[in-house]
């Protein structure tokens, strides 16, 4: 079962984590099933842990992840399924370091404000990261998705990780992407790990 909603601390006595990083894999919404690599890529990274940001679409999801390794997530903006399931925002604390889990989107105001904004003056991150900040208290490392586009990025003092999305980047050629966060001896470091640039042939994925 998901593990959610109590604030977790986990791991206090490793000195080296590997947790995957995964947001917007989008199935049943958008593609029948998960990218055909991210299961060999989380396995392959030997995962001590999975984080989803949101837009994940089914239970499913989560169960077939979870016989990688435990999975911690929130809720997003195409998360219906999940209406009494998972929180917004959650925040966990691995090998001693807190970690925010949020999808990004803000409020309803907010994410159909954003839209405007997004066809005026296009992507940019700032605006994302300032709604996020709202919700910080004291955490170290912030993991959110929503945005299709990947992110590593240190900002005042913080490191902010969005993974890109599992199934399909932004635009037609967009590369799908998830993350990889490693903490040792209580410090964070992130990474992206491309995934191969395919294609919904219906609602099942095909190469370009």
């Amino acid at each position: 079962m998901v593990v959610m909603m109590r604030q977790d601390i986990l791991f206090q006595d490793r000195l080296r984590i590997v947790i995957g990083v995964i947001a917007d894999t989008h199935v049943p919404d958008r593609v029948d099933a998960l990218h055909p690599e991210l299961e060999n890529n989380l396995q392959s990274e030997k995962v001590d842990a999975i984080i989803h940001a949101g837009d994940i679409s089914s239970p499913a999801v989560v169960k077939q992840l979870e016989h990688i390794a435990p999975v911690f997530a929130v809720r997003g903006n195409r998360d219906w399924a999940f209406s009494k399931a998972l929180p917004w925002s959650r925040t966990i604390v691995i090998g001693g370091v807190r970690i925010l889990l949020i999808h990004g989107q803000g409020g309803l105001w907010d994410y159909l404000v954003d839209k405007v904004w997004y066809l005026l003056d296009g992507y940019r991150p700032e605006r994302y990261l300032r709604l996020i900040e709202r919700h910080l208290k004291d955490e170290q490392v912030i993991v959110f998705g929503h945005t299709h586009r990947a992110l590593v990025l240190e900002r005042q003092g913080r490191l902010f990780i969005n993974p890109g999305s599992a199934a399909f980047g932004i635009g037609k050629d967009g590369q799908p992407s998830m993350g990889i966060l490693e903490i040792e001896e209580g410090r964070a470091s992130a990474r992206i790990v491309n995934l191969s640039k395919l294609k919904a042939n219906g609602r099942s994925w095909k190469k370009f």
